[in-house]
């Protein structure tokens, strides 16, 4: 896929050398948010459902484009649909049904998921999808609420290719990258690596700074150093002031990891893989929702060591 800069085409009413898509966006929280916003500043002509109509209001007032009550009403119309909810429950309670977003999309039109779900329930719409002659592509995200708000998202994909190649352009408009790694399914799995890696990380730099503070040094002196070598990482660049500063009011919470991680050792399980590191610091994170930082972000595992050692 193309980098995030520059005009794009997509879907199928041309202006231009820009080609307009009818898109639907479904779930406004920290991530769709901005995502749709950067759907319609894209020219896009977008249209958002979220379950507080609130939120879909201030959307709308900010951005402009439309607002439906139900995800069918938004996604009648609509050549792709967008997803960002919360966990299996929510994507299928916005897919199906009467007013389900598959009741109101014309054969042809693609569900694009950005939602963290297991395979199973990845697996469970690809299938209703196709028996209603709708493409629909697993596309998970990473690159956290900054990555959303500055367009410049990692998007992983699984589903068919045609599907995925009508639908790439129109996530280009907040993706740094996007890249389809196998049928239905297969981004659900490289998130499932993409959390598998960040946890490990997570602990690895919380337990390194912890040290650092212990042996009297100077931490942030600490990071500008071994930043620039071979422990250098995002968490590292991005988390550690806050860390150091014991501020964790802020990014991805402990709950929806907690949420994640599960997907990932029930998984594990299945196919077969095994995951100690993972399952060790899921038990830390459960840890830290003991202390109350449930929605503490996810480098709050320093605070465990802190205060529980």
């Amino acid at each position: 896929m193309r980098e995030h800069d520059g005009q794009k085409s997509c879907g199928n009413r041309n202006t231009g050398d820009f080609v307009m898509a009818k898109v639907a966006f479904l779930g406004l929280g920290v991530m769709g948010y901005p995502m749709a916003g950067h759907l319609a500043a894209a020219g896009h002509q977008v249209t958002v459902y979220n379950r507080t109509a609130a939120k879909a209001e201030a959307w709308v007032k900010q951005h402009g484009g439309a607002m439906a009550a139900t995800p069918r009403a938004a996604a009648e119309g609509a050549e792709f649909v967008m997803s960002c909810v919360g966990n299996d429950d929510d994507l299928r309670a916005v897919c199906t049904g009467a007013e389900g977003a598959f009741a109101g999309m014309a054969e042809g039109a693609v569900l694009v998921d950005h939602t963290t779900v297991s395979a199973r329930v990845t697996e469970e719409l690809h299938e209703a999808a196709a028996a209603a002659g709708l493409g629909f592509v697993d596309a998970p995200i990473s690159g956290g609420q900054a990555g959303a708000e500055n367009g410049v998202l990692s998007v992983m994909c699984g589903g068919a290719q045609d599907a995925y190649d009508k639908a790439e352009p129109v996530i280009a408009a907040y993706a740094r990258i996007c890249r389809r790694l196998g049928d239905s399914g297969a981004g659900q799995m490289t998130k499932m690596c993409n959390q598998i890696a960040i946890a490990g990380l997570v602990q690895g730099l919380s337990e390194a700074l912890h040290f650092s503070q212990q042996a009297g040094l100077d931490g942030a002196a600490v990071v500008e150093v071994i930043s620039q070598g071979a422990a250098g990482s995002w968490q590292m660049e991005n988390r550690h002031k806050t860390m150091l500063a014991d501020e964790f009011e802020h990014g991805f919470a402990v709950d929806w990891m907690r949420k994640d991680l599960g997907i990932c050792l029930s998984t594990g399980d299945e196919i077969g893989a095994s995951l100690p590191v993972t399952a060790l610091v899921d038990q830390f994170y459960k840890d830290v929702q003991k202390m109350g930082g449930g929605r503490w972000d996810t480098s709050s595992l320093i605070k465990r060591l802190r205060d529980l050692g």
